[in-house]
């Protein structure tokens, strides 16, 4: 069975490094790291009347595991902007734009799209706005955002593009 129905000679799985993420009809500039797109459903065990000697399981609640955003930190604002939204001591919230869907698109080594993923009412429950400093160091500092999530789904519209 082929991995690839339309480049079927293809055997490599796609790169992990191929991705931008989208918020507000936008791609984020300079994301240099997202964390996984996790879910897990729970097991409710309970047991029936008919058969005492042995348990059974039904699916139970899912939860959606936060996914984290990391950059190299620059002058654009957007990373705290949004992470200001959830932390309002002096204002209130503004719930306009306090969550946001987001797109998680994966490219091929060709820069084709491959995969899309839709991210649901998303908002930020932590923001790093600076790493530890340290003089000895040649590290890139890095600026990141915690995104809580309602749930994803996989966009079928994007389809295998044909690799040249």
């Amino acid at each position: 069975m082929a991995q690839f129905t339309v480049n079927a000679t293809r055997f490599d799985p796609y790169k992990s490094f191929m991705f931008r993420v989208k918020w507000d009809g936008q791609y984020v500039a300079g994301l240099s790291k997202m964390g996984a797109l996790k879910r897990s459903t729970a097991a409710v065990t309970h047991r029936d009347g008919a058969d005492p000697s042995h348990d059974r399981k039904s699916p139970g609640v899912t939860k959606y595991d936060a996914v984290m955003l990391e950059r190299g930190l620059t002058h654009d604002p957007e990373f705290e902007k949004w992470a200001n939204l959830a932390h309002s001591l002096e204002r209130p919230q503004s719930l306009a734009n306090f969550r946001k869907d987001l797109i998680v698109d994966l490219f091929n080594e060709s820069g084709q799209k491959v995969i899309s993923y839709k991210l649901f009412r998303c908002w930020v429950s932590e923001y790093q706005a600076l790493p530890a400093l340290d003089a000895a160091s040649a590290a890139v500092a890095i600026e990141s955002i915690k995104i809580e999530l309602e749930g994803w789904e996989r966009d079928t519209s994007v389809t295998e593009p044909k690799e040249q």
